[in-house]
């Protein structure tokens, strides 16, 4: 297959790359479009069938075209000229099916783009396909009664984490540029750990959640699912900012700088105090090669000029999803508005709905059936929110005592795990329920097997208090440049 165009790389491409391309006038963006859609179509639907794709756009390339003309005339539209997105089939878009991987909501357009969407179009990206999630964003398999399971480019018998584990498996296997995802548990971080890409949760409030089907308006955000730290950090100075439709936003305001692009710094990682939240890492042979490949990448980082600080305070992630995590507590109330919007354009509008039309993955049954038992008005809703103030009181307390600019774990404690299994032992919640900006970025892989012909990747999350995008980026892009973990799959 033609993955070159007059000496233009598709694999591995980044928004520079291209750019860099189209100037040279090697590269259009629809053959850049072209190019994409034959990696789609021989490696998702044949060869190793991912089955990451829910749709390609059919006015892909009658854009790419438009976009060329523009750039005959007047130069690039914006920073985003001609990149194709790979977008989370929950985040809404006009012209196309939003699903949210449910045959419940097959064929439903919504009435207008959500906001990010856009922001990405304005600055002149390419929705190149809406993909795979775990049904209604509730789990972390990205498994869908739309697609069924999708499948990790480096192990076919995984699953590429989750819910946006489409995603995450189409940026791994080079299907598009911009991945976008997104995050109320571990959503946007789960496929970048899983499949050896960067996945950045921003703080709650710096990107809106308009038009974005919802899972817990209280932890629900959206970001970048990436090959590289630069590529997210410009994703990211396009999406964020301030919504009236989403009034959290507001809180963003002064807080976001010209462009987070300034903050990737070669040196990112010299005299930054990162502390080892050694609670988030496991003890037993199933982890040892995820903390082997820690252990590899917290060296890593020291020899770069970071100080590490080990963290005795013991915080129980597993205790964190069942006792503080609201979001299935949120369910039904915000899903339920959502889908009452929609109108005539839906045959479902709430989640009873949902649940009586039977058209829904049987994997997310039980907790659908659970959420509907539950209340935001109820006593045990109110203490949860009030261990979710008591728990970033904690972790502020920790970075104050020891003068931290930064938290560091692994995502997953131990290797993602095989398709129809659950998701077990993954560190998300942290930066979930504080609202925290975190970010995963690839610390290398396992040992190599039949079935992972370069290993299963790991990846270290990182966690910076509210609003320090600025570092967390600066962190990541110090580690990135530092040791290159990232690599593409074997296909």
């Amino acid at each position: 297959m033609d993955s070159n165009s007059k000496g233009f790389c598709l694999e591995e491409a980044t928004i520079a790359s291209v750019h860099e391309a189209i100037k040279q006038g090697q590269l259009t963006c629809r053959r850049l479009i072209e190019m994409y859609m034959e990696r789609i179509e021989a490696y998702d639907k044949k060869g190793p069938k991912l089955n990451s794709v829910i749709m390609v756009n059919p006015k892909a390339l009658e854009i790419a075209d438009s976009l060329d003309e523009q750039y005959k005339t007047s130069g690039f539209t914006g920073p985003l000229h001609g990149i194709p997105v790979l977008l989370k089939d929950n985040v809404d878009t006009g012209d196309m099916p939003t699903t949210a991987g449910s045959l419940s909501l097959e064929d439903m357009i919504p009435e207008d783009d959500a906001f990010i969407v856009k922001r990405l179009k304005e600055a002149g990206a390419i929705i190149l396909a809406k993909v795979n999630l775990h049904e209604f964003a509730v789990w972390g398999e990205t498994a869908s009664s739309i697609l069924g399971q999708t499948l990790n480019p480096y192990d076919l018998t995984r699953t590429p984490g989750g819910s946006s584990g489409g995603t995450g498996a189409a940026v791994a296997a080079n299907f598009g540029i911009i991945g976008i995802g997104t995050d109320t548990i571990n959503s946007v971080r789960s496929p970048a750990s899983a499949c050896s890409l960067v996945g950045l949760r921003p703080t709650i409030g710096l990107v809106s959640r308009d038009g974005i089907v919802p899972y817990s308006l209280t932890q629900d955000t959206a970001g970048p699912i990436m090959r590289t730290v630069e590529d997210a950090a410009r994703v990211l100075d396009v999406i964020a900012g301030y919504d009236e439709k989403d009034p959290i936003t507001a809180w963003s305001v002064g807080k976001i700088p010209e462009i987070y692009s300034m903050f990737l710094k070669k040196d990112g990682l010299k005299g930054k105090r990162i502390g080892i939240l050694k609670s988030f890492f496991g003890k037993e042979e199933i982890h040892r090669e995820v903390n082997e490949a820690m252990d590899k990448s917290l060296k890593a980082m020291e020899t770069a000029g970071a100080i590490l600080i080990p963290i005795e305070e013991y915080i129980d992630g597993d205790k964190l999803v069942k006792e503080v995590s609201v979001h299935l507590f949120d369910l039904k109330a915000h899903l339920s508005s959502y889908l009452k919007d929609l109108g005539p354009r839906a045959k479902v509008h709430s989640l009873s709905d949902v649940i009586a039309s039977g058209k829904y993955h049987k994997g997310i049954e039980d907790n659908i059936k659970y959420a509907e038992t539950l209340d935001i008005n109820s006593v045990e809703y109110k203490e949860r929110i009030m261990k979710k103030i008591e728990l970033r009181n904690t972790v502020m307390s920790i970075m104050a005592k020891y003068a931290l600019d930064a938290i560091v774990y692994p995502h997953q404690k131990r290797p993602v795990v095989k398709a129809g299994e659950p998701q077990v032992e993954r560190n998300g919640v942290l930066g979930a329920v504080t609202g925290f900006p975190s970010c995963v970025v690839p610390a290398g892989f396992t040992e190599p097997t039949d079935k992972a012909p370069i290993g299963v990747p790991v990846g270290m999350e990182i966690l910076c208090r509210e609003w320090d995008e600025p570092t967390l980026i600066e962190i990541a892009y110090g580690f990135e440049q530092l040791t290159r973990y990232r690599k593409p799959p074997v296909l």
